[in-house]
C-alpha cells in the first residue's frame, strides 16, 4: 500500500509536537500539584487537556500545509522530468523560485544537469547526422564506379583504370574519416590514468619540429624555442603530440604561395604558451567561431581536395579542454591563421610545498 509522504511527514511532526507537549504538561502538572489544592489542580489538568488537543490539531494542520507546500514544488520537478522522459529533446526546465534555500539550489543543479544532457543528446544527434552525410558521398561515388564497371566499363582499360583510381581515393578518404571518428570517440572517453600524466615539453616540441621539417623540405619551418629546460605540463604525451600534429598539418595544408610555417613555444611559472602560424588562405571572420565544430569546413570542396574531414580541430580543442587548457584562433583572409594554446605548467616546488602543508 502506497502512503503519501505528505501524510508520513504530518504524522511524524504531529507525534513530535504531542510528545513535546506531554513532557511540558507533565512537568507543569506536577509543579501545580505540589503547591495547589485538589480543585485547582483538577481545573489545571482540564485546561492542559484542552490546550493539548488544540496544540496537536494546530500541529497537524501546520505540518500538513507546510509539507504540502514543499511537495507541491517537488511535484513540479517530477512533472518536468516526466515530460523529458516522454520527449528527451524537450527544452522544458523547472521554474526557479526566488528563494535562497535548498530547493533553489536543487532546482538550479537539476536545470544545469538537464542542459548538459540536452547538449550531449544534441551533440550525438548532430554527430550521427554529420557522419551519415559525410559517408554518403564516398559510398555513392564507389557505387557509381562499380555500377559503371559492371555494365560496360570493365571492357575499356582506360575507364577501368580511372574507376579503380577514383574508388581507391574514396576508400582512403573513408578510412581517414573513420579513423578520425574513432579518435574523436576515444577523446570523449579518456581513461582517468591519462589525466595524471606529465610530459616534458622541450623534447616533444623538438621532435615534432624535426619531423615536420623533414616531411616538408620545400617549406621554411621556423621554431621559436623559449621553453624553460625541464618544464612539464600535465597532459599525456601522445595527446599533446596529437594536438601539435593536427595544427601543423592544417598549417601546411592551407598555406598559400608563401611556404613558411612558424611554431613558437614559451613557458613561464604558470603556463605553456604555443603558437602555430601559417601565411595561407586564412579564415573569414564569420567562420572563426565554427572552425572547432565537428565536420565544419570553411571551404568544403577545397578541404576535401586537400584531404580534410573537419574533425581534426574538434579533436584538438577537446583534448586541450580536458587538460584544463585553452585554444583560440585568429585569422585574416589571404594573410594566414594563428592558433594559440595555453596549458598549465606543473610547478614541482609548489606541489611539494602543498604536499608538505597537507601532511
Amino acid at each position: 500500500m502506497r502512503i503519501s509522504i505528505r501524510f508520513k511527514w504530518t504524522f511524524f511532526i504531529s507525534i513530535i509536537i504531542l510528545a513535546a507537549y506531554l513532557i511540558v504538561a507533565y512537568v507543569a502538572y506536577n509543579t501545580v500539584d505540589n503547591v495547589a489544592s485538589a480543585t485547582v489542580t483538577h481545573d489545571f489538568f482540564i485546561k492542559l487537556v484542552w490546550i493539548g488537543i488544540i496544540v496537536v490539531l494546530a500541529g497537524i494542520v501546520i505540518s500538513f500545509f507546510a509539507s504540502t507546500a514543499v511537495l507541491r514544488y517537488l511535484k513540479v520537478v517530477n512533472n518536468t522530468i516526466d515530460d523529458l522522459n516522454k520527449k528527451p529533446d524537450s527544452d522544458s526546465r523547472i521554474k526557479v523560485r526566488k528563494s535562497n534555500d535548498e530547493l533553489y539550489d536543487l532546482t538550479v543543479n537539476i536545470n544545469k544537469m538537464l542542459d548538459r544532457m540536452q547538449a550531449y543528446t544534441n551533440q550525438q544527434k548532430e554527430f550521427v547526422e554529420d557522419v551519415s552525410h559525410e559517408l554518403r558521398t564516398p559510398v555513392a561515388v564507389l557505387e557509381g564506379h562499380l555500377s559503371m564497371l559492371q555494365r560496360w566499363g570493365k571492357d575499356d582499360p582506360e575507364v577501368l583504370a580511372d574507376s579503380i583510381t577514383s574508388s581507391l581515393q574514396e576508400l582512403k578518404r573513408m578510412q581517414s574519416l573513420i579513423q578520425e571518428m574513432l579518435d574523436l570517440t576515444r577523446v570523449e572517453q579518456i581513461d582517468s590514468e591519462y589525466l595524471e600524466q606529465e610530459t616534458e615539453v622541450e623534447p616533444l616540441f623538438t621532435q615534432v619540429y624535426n619531423d615536420f621539417k623533414m616531411l616538408h623540405p620545400d617549406f621554411a619551418v621556423n621554431f621559436d624555442d623559449d621553453i624553460e629546460p625541464g618544464s612539464k605540463v600535465k597532459i599525456y604525451r601522445n595527446h599533446l603530440e596529437q594536438v601539435l600534429v593536427i595544427l601543423l598539418d592544417n598549417a601546411f595544408k592551407y598555406s598559400g604561395d608563401r611556404k613558411e610555417i612558424n611554431l613558437a613555444a614559451s613557458t613561464n611559472e604558470a603556463l605553456l604558451e604555443v603558437v602555430v602560424q601559417d601565411y595561407g588562405v586564412g579564415i573569414a571572420k564569420k567562420d572563426l567561431k565554427q572552425v572547432f565544430n565537428r565536420f565544419y569546413r570553411v571551404d568544403k570542396a577545397r578541404s576535401r581536395k586537400r584531404g580534410g574531414n573537419g574533425l581534426g580541430l574538434s579533436i584538438a580543442k577537446r583534448l586541450i579542454e580536458i587538460y584544463q587548457g585553452t585554444i583560440t584562433v585568429e585569422s585574416v583572409v589571404g594573410s594566414g591563421t594563428v592558433f594559440r594554446i595555453e596549458l598549465p605548467i606543473v610547478n614541482s616546488e609548489l606541489d611539494k610545498n602543498m604536499a608538505n602543508k597537507n601532511d
